[in-house]
């Protein structure tokens, strides 16, 4: 006979889940990162998907004077324009999404299935957005560095006299450092090696190390090579600093946010549901002198501490 203290007495955890809901999530997604490059970037819209910068053509051939106390000739000059400035052309990043209605009717609760996909494919798209801007062949920031605003590391590793050369490339009101999070930590244990730990700033409701004040802003789009080698990255921002600046279509038909829209396509005879999700943007540097690269960036140097 088995012992009484063997036998059970109450309900147990099985039987009881099947009275009770558990409390779900909605989707989450590990590609999802914070995106800080086209939240700091200045956006302008763009007529029928064309932006062209016009530039001074010699900018030392305008000629003016200090006057002195008598009555000298004054300089005449003039400020002559380049012919036929650069045109960036809007690019689109896009996907079809297919919802089955059964799907979006039977299993929309407590969670729209429809609007769950939809988030998800969106922030997808944004993902490649930033990767874009960054490494594109055509507007990416990495292709379209003048020569001599590219500079390589003196060591591998990068160290604040690394990053004081490249704002002497860019001096001129620096917006911030876009770097992968791997060269972050390389810049941080170089400046702990030397005793001289970066200050911290917040943003956004984050905390970012900077450098001369400018922050350093994490951003896996930027690749780490096999051998551990990166970029880093020196922007100013702004149309009314001659910085860099992001371009998008504003006034799209099912506009979700700016350059994004969101369109219904219709249900075919299988029952599927499709919407076309479509985001139109570029990006242009407007001098040169707006963005520099510090290349050779080694991520895998580490020091022994006594």
């Amino acid at each position: 006979m088995a012992d009484i203290h063997d036998a059970q007495t109450a309900l147990g955890d099985v039987a009881a889940r099947t009275l009770a809901n558990a409390t779900k999530t909605r989707p989450m997604m590990p590609t999802i990162t914070p995106r800080w490059l086209p939240h700091l970037l200045n956006w302008v819209p763009v007529e029928a998907g064309i932006y062209r910068v016009n530039k001074v053509k010699d900018a030392s051939k305008v000629i003016v004077d200090c006057s002195a106390r008598d009555e000298r000739e004054l300089p005449a000059t003039y400020v002559d324009y380049e012919e036929w400035g650069r045109e960036y052309m809007l690019s689109a990043v896009n996907t079809v999404l297919d919802v089955h209605s059964r799907v979006a009717d039977l299993y929309s609760s407590p969670f729209d299935q429809t609007g769950e996909q939809l988030r998800l494919i969106v922030e997808t798209i944004k993902e490649r957005q930033e990767g874009e801007l960054i490494n594109n062949k055509e507007y990416g920031l990495l292709n379209n560095v003048a020569k001599d605003q590219r500079i390589k590391t003196r060591s591998g590793a990068p160290t604040p006299d690394d990053l004081d050369e490249l704002l002497t490339r860019v001096w001129k009101e620096p917006g911030f450092f876009l770097a992968h999070p791997k060269a972050i930590a390389a810049f941080g244990r170089e400046c702990t090696r030397r005793g001289v730990p970066p200050p911290t700033i917040s943003l956004f409701g984050s905390q970012f190390i900077t450098w001369r004040g400018v922050p350093l802003i994490p951003c896996d789009k930027i690749n780490v090579d096999k051998n551990n080698k990166t970029s880093i990255i020196l922007l100013r921002t702004g149309e009314s600093r001659q910085g860099v600046v992001g371009l998008y279509q504003p006034n799209l038909q099912g506009e979700q946010s700016p350059g994004l829209s969101v369109r219904f396509m219709g249900i075919n005879h299988k029952a599927i549901a499709s919407y076309l999700v479509s985001l139109y943007c570029s990006l242009a540097v407007l001098t040169d002198d707006a963005l520099a690269v510090l290349d050779d960036v080694a991520v895998d140097k580490y020091h022994e501490y006594k």
